[in-house]
């Protein structure tokens, strides 16, 4: 039986390695990809932004979620009440800042991500999180409304620790809709972020790839505005059993702007790493290689797919030569152990068995 804090390191290494294979890819399109890497697409993490394996804003936003969520879940065990819409938007704020957009250092002194400057690269940040976050800079507090109808793919892309703390399926789908509506207002935007968190729940505690995505699909089934999800998902399974190759079938998934590929909404950022995901359930560099050569947001569906199946499978499943050149490697095995201990032993004082060092990381609030 996978260890779950293999699990854990797997889902957040692999979709850092998922987002930096796609990294070099996100805007070309595929005729142009085939020219440069061949058909299979790339072997090796490439160096965009000048650096080898660079993460993009997809695995920073991933991480600044994971901040917020353990800062939040400290706030809860050890006060006792706790927003955690709020306590997270105030880690988004951070990365806004991170983003060079008139930083306040003292605002940040006691967060340790903050203090790393890998995370201040700016690396083709979404502009709806950027505008939705600057308009609410100066609000970052409570569970503000949506204050934009974009299903961009910015929200499902960064929710994988939120189902990796939640305890239940339930509390990770209502908590997923809730930071995703912190920068993305349409039903789909927020319906498809809840329902990849739920398919995040499921794989750390052990179900296979196709029962994960069948509960992730059921959920968005129940929430209102969650049709387009659920048709997605349906057409990335069914697509994923067919006979067409992996890039026709992705491409396949592109129903908004068909010209320009999938993965720039959310819907379909989640159907192409689903569709990748079932149809190599075992094989993580197929799965990846795969979710990264076509027309389309290569980085973000590739970082989606990386969390699903390295969740699935684990870290140590994941090509040791792109481990070894991910940037920030050691930062993101770093908050995985941290989500994993909070989820596993607690972090209550009156338990003893939050460590000094991990308060330091995540102070409360």
């Amino acid at each position: 039986m996978l260890a779950f804090r293999d699990r854990v390191r797997g889902c957040l290494l692999g979709g850092a390695v998922g987002d930096a294979l796609g990294a070099d890819l996100e805007f070309l399109r595929h005729d142009e990809i085939v020219a440069r890497y061949g058909p299979d697409g790339p072997d090796d993490l490439g160096g965009t932004y000048g650096v080898r394996g660079a993460i993009t804003d997809d695995t920073q936003m991933t991480l600044w979620t994971a901040e917020g969520s353990l800062r939040a879940y400290h706030r809860g065990a050890t006060r006792g009440i706790v927003t955690v819409p709020g306590v997270v938007l105030r880690s988004y704020v951070r990365w806004l800042d991170t983003q060079l957009e008139a930083p306040d250092p003292a605002r940040h002194r006691d967060s340790w991500l903050w203090h790393l400057d890998a995370l201040h690269a700016r690396r083709a940040p979404g502009n709806t999180c950027l505008s939705a976050l600057r308009a609410r800079r100066d609000h970052a507090h409570g569970e503000p409304e949506p204050t934009n109808q974009s299903k961009g793919c910015g929200g499902v892309m960064r929710m994988a620790p939120v189902g990796l703390l939640s305890d239940r399926s339930s509390t990770a789908f209502d908590l997923g809709n809730k930071l995703a509506a912190l920068t993305h207002g349409h039903p789909t935007g927020i319906v498809a972020s809840g329902a990849f968190a739920v398919a995040v729940w499921h794989l750390g505690e052990g179900a296979s790839m196709g029962d994960a995505l069948d509960h992730a699909r059921d959920t968005a089934s129940g929430a209102e505005g969650g049709g387009e999800t659920v048709d997605a998902l349906d057409r990335a399974r069914d697509l994923a059993a067919s006979d067409l190759p992996d890039v026709d079938a992705i491409h396949a998934l592109a129903t908004v702007t068909p010209d320009n590929g999938p993965g720039w909404v959310a819907e379909e950022a989640l159907a192409v790493a689903a569709l990748c995901a079932r149809r190599y359930p075992t094989d993580v560099e197929r799965a990846l290689k795969a979710a990264v050569t076509h027309t389309g947001d290569s980085d973000s569906t590739g970082a989606i797919c990386g969390n699903l199946v390295g969740a699935a499978l684990g870290a140590e499943a994941i090509p040791a030569r792109w481990l070894a050149a991910v940037e920030l490697r050691d930062t993101i095995e770093q908050v995985a152990d941290d989500l994993h201990d909070a989820r596993v032993f607690g972090i209550s004082p009156y338990e003893a068995k939050a460590t000094d060092a991990w308060a330091e990381r995540y102070p409360p609030g």
